[in-house]
This record gives C-alpha cells, sequence and structure tokens, in this order.
C-alpha cells in the first residue's frame, strides 16, 4: 500500500532532495517510516533540537543553492522551528519544513500538543498547507516545493498523524487525477529592457564618484563586479551577507558597510555622487546617502525591493550576474581616482586592522583571535559566523577568500545560528573544512549539536571566543541608549570540558603570543576540534566612524553607574592612544 508518506518523500526524491535535518516524534512517524524505506536517497540528520533543524536547513539552502528540508513533530516540535525558519524567510532561502498535526478527528479539541501548526506558520511561509487526505499529498507537496524554490522562501506542509498513513487512494475527487503536478523546475530570467540598460549606462556614465554596494543577491557575480569596478572606477562596498561577493583582497573592495564595516568603505558611500546597488536591501539605511543627494541605479531580482533603502534613478529587475554582463558594453571607462583614493583609505585601515589583531597584551584581545585565524583558514574552506561581538570580529578581521563561502543570519541577526550553519556546510561539503565563529552566548543557546557534531563526525574547527558576557547587548545598553550594563554577564561555562565529553577534541587559547601556534596545532587535523579563546571583555565593537553621539552616550553610562566604569575608560583609552601614536 503506497500512504500519503510515501508519497511525500517520492516527490521529495523527485525534487533532489537529498537530506532532511530534524528530530523523530509521534505526531511525525509515519513520515519518518517512509524516509527509513527511502533512506539509501534520502540521508536524515538527527539534531538534538529542532530550532538548530530549522537553522540547518537554512544554512543548506544558503550554501548549496539546493532547497534545504527540515522536519519536527507536532506541537512543540513545530513550534522549535519557527526561529530558523524567520532566519531563511528573512535571507531569502528555500526551506521546506514538514510538521505533524494530531490525529484530524481530534484537531481544535484540546487533545495532547494540539497546535494549529498551519495557523502558527501563517507569517513565515510563503506556501503554508494542511494536508487533508492521502490523495492531497502529491499536489500538496510539488506546489510546496515549488513555491519555496521560486519565492527564495519558507513553505510549510503540516500532516496530521493519520494522514500520514492513509492510502493515497482514499478520498481523491474527479478533479485531482493522478500525477496532475511535477517535479519539473521551472527557470524565469527576467531581463530588463534595452531602454532600461541604457538609462542605467547614461547614470553611470555621467557619475564621476561612483561606489558599489553589492549584497548577497551578487554572491555568483564576482567577476562582473570586478569588470565592473574596474570599468567605472569604483570601490566595491559589501554588504554582510554579501562578504564573499569579492573577496577581500580584491584590489577593488574596501570591505563591508555598517556598524561592522570598515571606515574607508563609510568614506566612499558619503563622498560617492553615483550609488550601485547589486543583490542588495542592506537594512540600515543610516549608513547610505542622504535620499535625492546622489543618483542611484538599482540591480535586483525581486522588485519589491527596488527603492526600499534609496529611492533608486532606475532599476534593472533581474539576476545580478545577468544584468551586470549585459550592462557592461555600454558603460564608458573612467577616471580610477576615486577607487585609487579609497585603495589608499584601506591601506591605512589594514594597518589599523593589523595594529589591533598583533597586541600582546593580557587579557588577550579577540581581535587577536581574529587576525590570527584569518591567516591560517584555507581558501577552500566555508566560515559561519553567530551574531554578536562575534559578527564584528569576523567581519573585520576573517578575510573572504577567492572561493571561499561565507554566511550568518543576515536580517533576523539571530543568535545560536552559527553552530548549525557549520554543521550543514559540513553535511553537504564534506571534502570542504568548515570553520564556525560563535561567542559563549551563541554556543550556550544550542550547545547540545556539539554532540551532532561529535556523532556524525564532521570536520568543524569550532571557535568560541569566550568574554563571559553578552558583549553586543553590553555596548548597545551604554552606546546607543547611554545606561549602564544590566543582566549581560553569563556564568563562565568551561566548553574545553563540555566539548570532550561530547568526544570533540579541545584546546584553550589565553595567550596572544602563543595563539597563533596554538591554531596551527588543530586547524589542519581531520574531524571537529574546539577552540575556546578568552578575550578581554572590556573591547567594544565600535562603528568604523564613531558619532559624537555615541561617544556622549558611552560618558552618560559611564557617569550614571556602570559598574565596570574604570576598566572600560582604562581599556578604551588605551586603545585610542595606540591608534594615535
Amino acid at each position: 500500500m503506497t500512504d500519503a508518506s510515501d508519497i511525500l518523500v517520492e516527490r521529495l526524491i523527485a525534487w533532489g532532495v537529498d537530506t532532511i535535518f530534524g528530530l523523530p516524534g509521534d505526531g511525525i512517524n509515519g513520515v519518518f517510516e517512509a524516509l527509513r524505506k527511502q533512506k539509501e536517497k534520502i540521508r536524515f540528520i538527527h539534531v538534538r533540537h529542532e530550532e538548530a533543524a530549522a537553522f540547518m536547513a537554512c544554512a543548506y539552502a544558503k550554501f548549496t543553492g539546493r532547497l534545504g528540508v527540515c522536519i519536527a513533530t507536532s506541537g512543540p516540535g513545530g513550534i522549535h522551528l519557527l526561529n530558523g525558519l524567520y532566519d531563511a524567510k528573512m535571507d531569502h532561502a528555500p526551506v521546506l519544513a514538514i510538521t505533524g498535526l494530531q490525529h484530524s478527528d481530534l484537531i481544535g479539541t484540546f487533545t495532547q500538543q494540539d497546535v494549529a501548526l498551519d495557523k502558527l506558520f501563517i507569517d513565515v511561509a510563503s506556501y503554508n498547507e494542511r494536508v487533508m487526505n492521502g490523495a492531497h499529498m502529491e499536489s500538496v507537496a510539488d506546489l510546496a516545493i515549488r513555491t519555496a524554490l521560486t519565492s527564495r522562501g519558507v513553505a510549510h506542509i503540516t500532516i496530521p498523524v493519520d494522514v500520514q498513513v492513509q492510502e493515497v487512494k482514499k478520498g481523491r475527487s474527479e478533479r485531482n487525477p493522478v500525477h496532475h503536478t511535477s517535479a519539473v523546475p521551472a527557470y524565469f530570467e527576467q531581463m530588463p529592457s534595452r531602454i532600461e540598460l541604457e538609462h542605467a549606462a547614461d547614470i553611470l556614465n555621467r557619475g564621476s564618484k561612483i561606489a558599489i554596494l553589492a549584497g548577497q543577491g551578487a554572491l555568483h557575480a564576482t567577476h562582473e563586479l570586478e569588470e565592473l569596478a574596474e570599468m567605472l572606477g569604483a570601490p566595491i562596498i559589501k554588504a554582510l551577507l554579501g562578504k564573499a561577493a569579492v573577496p577581500d583582497d580584491s584590489p577593488y573592495t574596501t570591505g563591508g558597510i555598517g556598524l561592522l564595516g570598515t571606515e574607508p568603505s563609510q568614506d566612499a558611500i558619503e563622498g560617492c555622487d553615483t550609488l550601485m546597488m547589486v543583490g542588495t536591501s542592506f537594512p540600515y539605511i543610516e549608513f547610505l546617502p542622504e535620499p535625492g543627494s546622489i543618483k542611484c541605479v538599482q540591480v535586483d531580482i525581486d522588485p519589491q525591493r527596488i527603492s526600499l533603502r534609496h529611492p533608486a534613478d532606475v532599476a534593472l529587475v533581474g539576476d545580478s550576474k545577468s544584468c551586470l554582463r549585459a550592462l557592461l558594453p555600454l558603460l564608458q571607462q573612467h577616471d580610477m581616482g576615486f577607487l585609487e583614493k579609497a585603495q589608499k583609505a584601506k591601506a591605512d585601515w589594514l594597518k589599523l586592522m593589523e595594529e589591533r589583531g598583533t597586541r600582546d597584551d593580557k587579557p588577550m584581545k579577540p581581535q587577536v583571535v581574529g587576525w590570527e585565524l584569518g591567516k591560517r583558514i584555507p581558501s577552500n574552506a566555508i566560515v559561519a559566523s553567530d551574531s554578536g561581538t562575534i559578527t564584528t570580529w569576523w567581519a573585520r578581521y576573517v578575510p573572504a577568500l577567492r572561493g571561499q563561502k561565507h554566511s550568518c543570519s543576515g536580517n533576523l541577526a539571530t543568535m545560536a545560528c552559527g553552530l548549525p550553519y557549520a554543521i550543514a556546510a559540513a553535511v553537504a561539503y564534506p571534502d570542504r573544512p568548515v570553520f564556525c565563529i560563535i561567542g559563549d552566548g551563541g554556543l550556550s543557546m544550542l550547545l547540545g549539536e556539539l554532540i551532532t557534531v561529535a556523532a556524525y563526525k564532521l570536520n568543524i574547527k569550532i571557535i568560541v571566543i569566550k568574554n563571559n558576557t553578552l558583549g553586543q547587548i553590553k555596548w548597545e545598553q551604554m552606546v546607543f541608549l547611554g545606561n549602564p550594563e544590566y543582566a549581560c554577564d553569563l556564568f563562565p561555562a568551561d566548553f574545553v570540558t563540555i566539548a570532550r565529553g561530547c568526544g570533540i577534541e579541545a584546546i584553550q587559547i589565553e595567550d596572544p603570543k602563543t595563539c597563533g601556534a596554538q591554531l596551527d596545532g588543530v586547524i589542519g587535523r581531520p574531524g571537529p576540534v574546539l577552540i575556546e579563546a578568552v578575550v578581554d571583555e572590556f573591547t567594544p565593537p565600535m562603528p568604523a566612524k564613531i558619532k559624537a553621539s555615541q561617544a556622549l552616550k558611552l560618558a552618560e553610562a559611564l557617569v550614571r553607574g556602570e559598574p565596570n566604569r574604570s576598566k572600560i575608560v582604562l581599556t578604551n583609552a588605551h586603545d585610542k592612544v595606540r591608534e594615535l601614536v
């Protein structure tokens, strides 16, 4: 007998799905039996928390460009998926979530785990459907998968436990013939018109100080971005999710933008007369030029994103790579003065980064870990970052090399994503080294996934920046609100012992003088290693260009009774003196 769950798994296979992340449970066991029968074609990655499964599905989609799939039981299992699914929604990663429901004749009667997950998932999912009977399964599965892929978002199927094992013939209507849907992919390569291309070229050809802002949508357009920069004499500034769009050692890029960005990038944005946005809807409007002060050309595959952050004078709607290839022949060669000025500023910035990253005073500065790690990550590596102060150290000190993949939770900026992202990368690319850069706060949230790393013997190097505090929150309280820090300290967990208890090799680094040598001793080893780097908790992840208002807020926090004011004043005064010398 072929039941609804068999059909679901068959459709997944037809669409090319070969990996699913999740946890079993009595509300989804019908689907798990179908997965068991097809285990040679679909591998199931058993995680320790459903939130991690959703993060893994999101990261799998980001790193591979394929559909990410996660599965959870009814009630609490499905609820746990939500944070990771919002990460996928907000970063445009195609993900399918499969959940169970209680028996169809008990739904809405206050039975155990009676949560209407289809109602709960209304906001997060582009497609969200409850399967009504066995005959309903095939068309729902095909449409859910197609929607996730074409909308680059979340699709959700929830299936009552009795329907999961219901024969597919049961309940079939005459309007629902067998196999009236298919798994044939549909590709739509929208291209702007010739008039729009010429209009964009005219604006760019008239510009004298052009800056390019590239994001996640331009990750596959590295060559085109560099050609564009060479033609326009334009520095390439990268939104965080676009970190790997152009390698950091390229002469055309000045690095990131925003709170985690670089000073030469901010100078280029502030000094340009024309901005070209490629594959990005960078959310921090305050770092962009004032509306109406410059000309703007925007390239994006999603027309809804046009003029979302800055008013575009012309929009090129389509794939970034294809649009740039069509635009390049229409452009004139520009003077290189603006780019050369940015390149000089970048060289000065890198000297400052080296100065901060090579300090040998104790306690060890977090920049030292980033600097030493950045010199050692191989060019075929995949790097995942968590959210917090560590995002700054990754963004500024760990360069993206040509051939690498880098990612994080961009728009949701959620903690706890780093380790699941790394697990997904290691599962998708078992022949590539994976690096997870994470804080002690983020690691603590999904600490159980260390067991997943050990269970699958994944080749992940987990670098825990341990400062025993929720550092980003601490500095936000002080620098943005002018309040003394409150409720940010963390109990100092021993992550080395915890990792070893999970069967993972682990070391601790606390001396900046031995940091590089200790990293050399473990980075090249096969299999998982946890590196606990104990760092100074009073080193702030400040913006590249500190505003007077931010300095005043920090001073206000110190005056109002910041408990660590003497250490903060000493650390920051010392840092500023070193920069000026």
